[in-house]
């Protein structure tokens, strides 16, 4: 009898929330997810994801030019040890300026709007470097094409996951990642150095034009967020957007409804005053502790000067052959996450891709700390930007060490705290605070990225390589810490349902 009387208050009390039931079957149930259409989904995520494909190619852009544009023969472009390091890390601030943007645009403009506005700074920022006369058009040009890569990744994420339905959420929130590693890819293929470019480094800045002018055109017949055009209150719209998405002989209607229900109950704006409650600043800081900690753990550095990095520890192989495998070793990682994410959920993908990053920037550490110099290839007083243009006469197979190493963080990296973190900004933040929230995230890690790898250069040659590595090792382990105890897992659960686990602290919402 006890345990027939408990169960009606149960029902009782999650019924009091009719947006949020405690059964997810009762909101969209597996029939449902089972009727829907998704190719017109996955095409508007492919359209909007050129945009990522373009900022992983804008970031490691440095990567092979540095070596170039430091044997320049024209003083005006040639780059020193001085010089170089702000080649490599404006791009973050431009980001940072980009995500400082978003946070008007996003609501202003809309998602998808939002996102073709990045293609004006990307496509002039590549017409910079591709004709650039003197080192402030080239550091103009990555300004500009950092500044669109920090709207697309403030907005890119918000777009795919309000577009999305929970039973592949998971898989295309992955797909941003996955185009950027692709970005790198390209670049990397095609800037192979030395003995040359496969391309100019100013025809790899023309070739940077192409995913910006196609994401333009595709975008062009995708519709816009349902969220987004319900908070602006464009009910007919958001409707025809849903069932464009869904398709016309689905139950979207009932979707739609749950959605019109939760936007209904939030207000377009957020005062300052509703800053402390805790159903809006949780989920503000558990991201934007996620993308300072992503940024801490050094995915940036590495990605910027990978090519340096391994000259300076002079691995058995060429530096631009062991840059093309830790990408396509990058891009495998972050299928195996997109595919896996749906099924074994954010916070498990988060524990091992830290555990993983712990193991492999401590042993990099360790390496460079006990392995003599005549055998790792470091040379005293030689810094990592000079040291590029070193011939690589590794003696040793241990100098594979580092390779193994860096292959092993960026695959760690890549199966959790790449993707899951943008992912999760994008389905904790509550609807009414998403996109200057999302802006806020993207300023935080891009302003990280720009610390790091502005002073990495300089404790590199003052301490040494060891200590970055040795740094992004304890970061690594306080991410594991972090997941555990503040991070939820969304696997399953609709946004609607993660907004109800903030607002009343029930984890039956995410059950």
């Amino acid at each position: 009898m006890e345990r027939g009387d408990r169960q009606p208050l149960v029902r009782k009390s999650s019924s009091s929330y009719r947006t949020f039931p405690d059964s997810p079957a009762r909101r969209l149930d597996k029939e449902y997810l089972r009727s829907l259409h998704n190719k017109r989904l996955y095409l508007a995520v492919f359209a909007a994801v050129l945009g990522n494909f373009s900022f992983g190619f804008a970031l490691v852009y440095p990567s092979p030019v540095i070596p170039a544009l430091e044997a320049h023969p024209s003083p005006a472009l040639r780059l020193d040890q001085h010089t170089a390091p702000w080649f490599g890390s404006v791009f973050t601030l431009g980001a940072a300026a980009g995500g400082l943007s978003t946070m008007l645009l996003n609501d202003c403009l809309g998602r998808k709007l939002s996102i073709m506005f990045s293609a004006l700074p990307s496509a002039l920022g590549y017409a910079l470097l591709a004709g650039a006369q003197g080192l402030w058009m080239l550091l103009l040009g990555r300004v500009l094409t950092g500044y669109a890569g920090g709207v697309t990744s403030a907005s890119i994420p918000v777009y795919i996951s309000e577009i999305s339905h929970p039973g592949v959420r998971g898989m295309l929130g992955a797909c941003p990642q996955i185009m950027a590693v692709l970005g790198s890819l390209v670049l990397y293929a095609l800037g192979k150095y030395p003995p040359g470019l496969v391309l100019d480094w100013r025809w790899l800045a023309v070739a940077g034009e192409v995913p910006v002018f196609a994401m333009v055109l595709l975008l062009c017949f995708m519709p816009n967020s349902p969220r987004f055009l319900l908070s602006q209150g464009k009910e007919e719209e958001a409707l025809g957007s849903l069932c464009w998405l869904r398709g016309e002989d689905t139950d979207y209607a009932r979707e739609y409804e749950q959605i019109k229900d939760s936007v209904r109950k939030q207000s377009r704006r957020v005062s300052c005053a509703e800053l402390k409650d805790p159903f809006l600043y949780k989920p503000i800081l558990i991201a934007g502790v996620m993308r300072f900690l992503q940024q801490l753990s050094g995915v940036t550095c590495i990605l910027v000067y990978l090519q340096p990095i391994f000259k300076k520890t002079s691995v058995i192989l060429k530096p631009e052959y062991d840059a093309a495998l830790v990408g396509l070793v990058r891009l495998s990682a972050v299928a195996i996450a997109a595919v896996s994410m749906d099924k074994a959920g954010r916070k498990i993908l988060l524990f091992v891709s830290a555990g993983v990053m712990l193991v492999s920037n401590l042993t990099m550490g360790l390496y460079i700390h006990f392995v003599p110099a005549s055998h790792n290839g470091t040379v005293a007083n030689t810094t990592l930007v000079g040291s590029a243009n070193l011939p690589a006469e590794p003696t040793n197979y241990i100098t594979l060490i580092p390779l193994l190493a860096t292959m092993f963080f960026i695959m760690g990296y890549a199966m959790g705290w790449g993707p899951i973190t943008w992912l999760l900004m994008s389905e904790i933040l509550p609807l009414k605070a998403r996109g200057v929230a999302s802006g806020l995230c993207v300023v935080v890690s891009w302003l990280t990225a720009f610390t790091l790898t502005q002073f990495f250069l300089p404790v590199v040659n003052a301490f040494g390589l060891k200590v970055p590595f040795l740094f992004f090792a304890v970061i690594s382990a306080g991410n594991i810490f972090f997941t555990g105890c503040c991070v939820p897992e969304t696997k399953g659960r609709s946004l609607e349902q993660i907004e109800a686990f903030f607002r009343t602290g029930r984890r039956s919402f995410l059950r």
